[in-house]
């Protein structure tokens, strides 16, 4: 693994130092940092409070869901939000940290999600002033819905690989 990730609104963190995770999480019970890799980027190039339902292609993924999920237009890989964050998305400045892999190791594949028990310094930050358009120029088809709740439910009984953000604050 080359680089591990964390997308943030704030332009000046210089250590990361693990919390307690906000939501209990089944497999995470200590103070970490979290960061994801690159293959999961995209799921965080958004405001951080904006629920959405991301979801992609596996090897697993069976043709009915391609096409039911994925429809016509060549994306392997898509973001659904919520109208009414549409706009904060539009105006967003997100900042991307990246940190060696080495003090990390992996709590779930499937989410690309990666801890340390350690504090972490980044050892690089970049601006994103446009995250759609950087969502764009990466492939991933963005829907834009009235709410996400069914379609996290339909993506969870699928055969697709899913992560369901920040669903706390979705409507409905």
């Amino acid at each position: 693994m080359k680089a591990l990730f964390h997308v943030s609104d704030q332009h000046d963190i210089e250590r990361f130092i693990p919390r307690l995770p906000l939501v209990p999480n089944a497999s995470i019970d200590l103070p970490v940092v979290w960061a994801v890799d690159q293959k999961h980027l995209a799921n965080y190039l958004l405001p951080r409070k904006c629920p959405r339902v991301c979801f992609h292609e596996t090897e697993r993924s069976s043709n009915r869901d391609r096409e039911r999920f994925l429809g016509p237009g060549g994306t392997h890989h898509v973001i659904a939000i919520e109208a009414q964050w549409l706009e904060r998305a539009v105006e967003a400045t997100l900042w991307v940290y990246e940190f060696a892999p080495e003090l990390f190791a992996c709590a779930d594949p499937t989410a690309g999600y990666f801890v340390s028990t350690a504090p972490v310094s980044p050892v690089s930050r970049r601006r994103v002033e446009n995250p759609l358009s950087e969502l764009a120029a990466l492939g991933v088809g963005l829907r834009v819905m009235a709410s996400v709740v069914d379609l996290a439910s339909a993506v969870a009984s699928s055969s697709r690989a899913f992560s369901c953000i920040r669903m706390r604050n979705a409507v409905g």
